[in-house]
């Protein structure tokens, strides 16, 4: 740990912290950067112009990251008969009802993504305590209630990442890792971005991109200029 604190202030001390940079330039450093033994995971912090308290400034969705997450994601789904069939057939890790909401009940959540059919969710409302806390309940608005299991279970394995303002104006994900090619890197950082900045909610006012940060498990925070990130070109 002394070996890896050392590096981290190595590497800060030979940065402009404040600086904004391109997004090419920013994934170019973040990965530079990157040395530690293991894959590092490039996660984007976001500050948003908003106020999660109120309902008309929440902030949620989900983009499919075109070059994928670089992790291994499992996916429990919510259905029966044909349509959990279909889900194991997508490549579900987990598949039940009852069976399923028992086992979680008990405190057995080895997945990182629930999806359900509509016909389950008076089952899975049970689960509230359990899944809400985690991130995981099911909802339709980020396709995780949906009759097309196929569909949602491949997109969660592919690079399905759901963004949500909690209590405080920021949105941060896992959006790649240092072994990625960088353009890769920055074709998911675009559409991040670019999928935060469609799910403006009505009740935002002015500025509503304050801030993005790139960075790596043990590396520096990186800034980005907003507008570089969120035009189409630099």
């Amino acid at each position: 740990m002394a070996k890896q604190g050392k590096r981290l202030r190595n590497a800060k001390e030979n940065l402009d912290a404040l600086a904004l940079r391109s997004v090419s330039d920013a994934v170019a450093l973040v990965k530079e950067n990157a040395s530690a033994k293991f894959d590092e995971t490039i996660e984007i912090a976001m500050n948003l112009g908003v106020d999660p308290r109120h309902a008309d400034q929440m902030v949620r969705g989900v983009v499919n990251l075109p070059a994928g997450t670089g992790r291994t994601v499992r996916v429990a789904v919510f259905a029966k008969d044909d349509k959990a069939e279909e889900a194991r057939a997508a490549g579900a890790d987990v598949v039940g009802a009852e069976d399923l909401v028992e086992q979680v009940q008990n405190g057995q959540i080895n997945f990182d993504r629930v999806i359900a059919t509509p016909d389950m969710m008076p089952l899975v409302g049970r689960l509230g305590k359990q899944l809400g806390p985690k991130g995981l309940m099911p909802n339709p608005k980020v396709g995780t209630v949906t009759p097309n299991v196929t569909k949602a279970v491949q997109d969660a394995k592919g690079g399905a990442v759901e963004f949500k303002t909690q209590k405080q104006p920021i949105i941060h994900a896992g959006i790649g890792k240092a072994s990625f090619d960088a353009a890769k890197l920055e074709e998911n950082v675009r559409a991040f971005v670019e999928a935060v900045n469609r799910a403006r909610p009505s009740g935002a006012k002015g500025t509503y991109i304050k801030r993005i940060a790139l960075t790596s498990t043990m590396g520096p925070g990186i800034r980005i200029d907003p507008q570089n990130a969120v035009n189409a070109e630099g």
